[in-house]
């Protein structure tokens, strides 16, 4: 079996994380967030963008006692904190972006002050922007 190495040293993306779902009911949510902290290891710049019902994921003060599953949402808050240590690290050439799209915030009665986590809140043609200028996008 052939062994095959990576060379990643000094190679630096944009990935964007695409979250529409809602938190619970379906994995794609948490599947998400895993992936977020994943790349955090490879210090990649990150875009976690929360669109539609995605809002949700980060809204504060979840209870899921009702729907019997744990309630994953403080892990955003280590999100944040990945944020700050590329924000304040001169030595990390990393840039994480936490965005809400605009739309869905207010279609669903929601202002920044709902986040458990800090966001930066993107029109939809502003987003349309960040999308494309990302070397990868993944969606959930």
């Amino acid at each position: 079996m052939a062994e095959y190495v990576f060379e990643t040293e000094g190679v630096k993306k944009t990935f964007t994380f695409l979250n529409r779902k809602a938190p619970y009911g379906t994995i794609y949510a948490l599947e998400v967030l895993e992936t977020v902290l994943i790349s955090a290891a490879f210090e990649q710049h990150a875009n976690i963008v929360f669109v539609d019902d995605g809002v949700y994921q980060i809204k504060k003060d979840q209870d899921t006692a009702a729907i019997n599953m744990k309630n994953f949402s403080p892990t955003y808050g280590i999100i944040e904190m990945e944020k700050e240590d590329a924000d304040e690290d001169e030595d990390m050439d990393m840039v994480w972006r936490i965005i809400v799209e605009k739309e869905s915030m207010e279609a669903r009665g929601l202002s920044p002050d709902d986040f458990k986590v800090e966001v930066e809140v993107l029109s939809s043609a502003e987003l349309a922007d960040v999308l494309e200028q990302s070397d990868v996008v993944i969606g959930g």
